[in-house]
């Protein structure tokens, strides 16, 4: 039995007729069942408040708020349908038009609840699954107003009348409409068993780091990749397509990849190159075209850098492969900074280097091996360059605010020693638009007036 014949069916068995409808409203028992429905409502949502460990915003079950969820609409559900037994069997209640007019709107919230759900885990923070979720609540609305006025059975029976021939076999609008909602209904099964399964790899993900994280990411991306390739097959043939028939479209497809959807594809295949290969891993300090960051997300497709500065880059994977690019923590996570102070000449640098490196120990982040040096590394009319050098292992966490505190521990110590800073250098004077005018070489002259 095909998915829209089967919804039909029950529909029309289901259907409430408006004057029935109209007589019972009017009677005390419609007072009770929306009173019971109500309960069975609320009872839902008491049930689904308590489970505060599983919410997520892409969770399906479980949602930030407990009504979004699929889980309260299938306890609400299961409620409803329980009551309506329980009072038909043990009550003695008979007709229950409410009842009968409630579980196909519980069944059309559970369809659209998890549909909305299953799509946001899929697809986050994609406007194309908003869109697709407004859609599958439109057509869920309009499939239970086709059923309250009594016109989806006509409905069915029109579109079954609508055919066509295609080679040498007669198909109706009504069998490709069940294809349709049956190719549907496999690609949702399927986005929820990749998002689940993306999320059960990627759990522990958060305390993970480097190769193991990396790992993951692989195994996530190439397990959705086969599940929507075979969802796929699946979701053609229970839409009633051959698959034998798709030879001539693979091939045309394979064309489509090797002319205009190379470059989309190097950029898939590349990500799954850098994942196995991890010569580039999440959490790596990496520099790409002259912007310096740290890999926070590996995709299929692309891979985000975000700079510390809180700017993000979206750079093709098919770049990284083929561009230089330099990690600072690829084989080992310690980075050298540098910082430069000038001291007056006369200072006595042998007497000041030792507080010098022992006020840079101090830093929180500053690593104890290698040690940090002290170097004097030029000079100036003004002073003395000095150069501290010291080491840091991670840094994800910034560079600017540990150099900072490295400059205020060595301000520190040099107020602490007393020793005196040559003073600034007095700013240029800028150039007025008439020296500028004046000092403009002539054409044609060969000289400066």
């Amino acid at each position: 039995m095909t998915d829209v014949a089967a919804l039909g069916r029950v529909f029309s068995h289901a259907a409430v007729d408006f004057d029935t409808l109209e007589r019972a409203l009017q009677s005390p028992q419609a007072l009770m069942e929306c009173v019971a429905v109500a309960l069975c409502v609320a009872l839902a949502y008491l049930a689904v408040s308590p489970f505060k460990a599983g919410r997520s915003e892409h969770g399906i079950w479980l949602a930030p708020r407990p009504h979004q969820g699929a889980l309260f609409a299938v306890v609400a559900l299961v409620l409803v349908v329980l009551a309506r037994w329980l009072l038909n069997t043990q009550a003695g209640w008979t007709g229950l038009v409410i009842f009968r007019l409630a579980i196909p709107v519980m069944v059309s919230f559970v369809i659209a609840r998890i549909g909305a759900r299953v799509l946001q885990a899929a697809l986050p923070h994609s406007a194309m699954a908003r869109a697709l979720e407004r859609t599958l609540s439109w057509l869920v609305v309009l499939g239970f107003a086709l059923w309250v006025t009594g016109l989806w059975h006509v409905l069915m029976e029109a579109l079954n009348d609508i055919t066509w021939h295609f080679g040498g076999a007669e198909v109706s609008l009504r069998a490709m409409l069940n294809g349709a909602v049956s190719a549907v209904v496999v690609m949702m099964v399927v986005l929820w068993v990749s998002s689940a399964l993306e999320a059960r790899l990627l759990s522990g993900a958060g305390d993970a780091q480097g190769d193991t994280l990396s790992v993951r990411k692989m195994a996530a991306n190439g397990v959705r990749a086969m599940l929507l390739f075979v969802g796929v097959l699946l979701a053609l043939s229970a839409a009633g397509i051959p698959l034998g028939a798709l030879g001539v479209m693979g091939g045309a497809v394979g064309v489509g990849i090797g002319l205009g959807l190379q470059r989309l594809a190097a950029n898939y295949v590349s990500g799954f190159v850098i994942l196995a290969e991890r010569s580039l891993r999440i959490g790596d300090v990496v520099k790409v075209d002259n912007f310096e960051g740290r890999v926070t997300d590996i995709q299929t497709r692309y891979t985000v850098i975000r700079a510390y500065n809180g700017r993000e880059a979206i750079v093709p994977n098919e770049t990284l492969l083929t561009t230089r690019i330099e990690n600072a923590s690829l084989a080992d996570p310690r980075v050298a900074l540098t910082t430069t102070v000038l001291v007056a000449y006369g200072t006595d640098l042998e007497a000041l280097m030792p507080p010098l490196l022992a006020g840079v120990r101090q830093v929180p982040r500053v690593l104890a091996a290698p040690e940090p040096a002290v170097q004097l590394s030029n000079f100036f009319m003004e002073g003395l360059e000095l150069t501290v050098v010291f080491w840091i292992d991670d840094p994800h966490l910034g560079q600017g605010n540990v150099k900072s505190d490295v400059n205020l521990k060595v301000l520190e110590v040099l107020v602490a020693q007393k020793v005196k800073l040559p003073p600034p250098p007095p700013p240029s004077p800028a150039p007025s638009v008439h020296s500028a005018v004046a000092h403009k070489p002539v054409e044609g002259s060969g000289r400066v007036n």
